[in-house]
């Protein structure tokens, strides 16, 4: 029972996510490969030292240093130094590439917004309410089962 509702929660969440897949004219991102477009999305915070990305993506260093190379040729991403210790090297968005995913994050925004708007405002709370509630218990999950790597887990 709960493997078929694990099953249609993913095939759900999914659906989802591709309905709200930001398209823009021209937008180099739609171009980048997975790995390369979550770093871009996970340095939306700020720099990150390059060794706690790879942790969170689940890859190595060498395989983060690639991805890194391959962002900084298309001038999305730059490597700086931590400002207390300038041996950590860390990842930031160039300006234009806070620009690139600004301007996704707002069509998405703009696009969620128009979704909820077509919901009588009990069945938006309720929505609000259910999505926190997993967001929660995959929280949980998380901590009780740490053997799934992130990169793994997507696929």
């Amino acid at each position: 029972m709960i493997e078929e509702q694990a099953k249609t929660v993913a095939s759900l969440l999914f659906a989802v996510m591709r309905q709200l897949a930001v398209v823009v004219d021209e937008d180099p991102v739609e171009q980048l490969p997975l790995a390369q477009l979550r770093v871009c999305g996970m340095l939306g915070g700020g720099p990150r030292p390059m060794s706690g990305l790879s942790r969170d993506l689940g890859v190595s260093l060498s395989a983060l240093t690639q991805i890194a190379d391959r962002l900084e040729r298309v001038e999305l991403v730059k490597r700086v130094s931590e400002a207390s210790d300038r041996r950590v090297r860390c990842l930031q968005l160039t300006p234009q590439g806070e620009k690139i995913m600004r301007r996704r994050e707002e069509i998405r925004v703009t696009r969620i917004a128009a979704a909820l708007k077509s919901l009588p405002v009990p069945r938006r709370q309720e929505v609000l309410a259910a999505l926190e509630t997993l967001s929660d218990a995959c929280s949980t999950s998380k901590q009780e089962n740490q053997s799934v790597s992130p990169s793994k887990a997507l696929l």
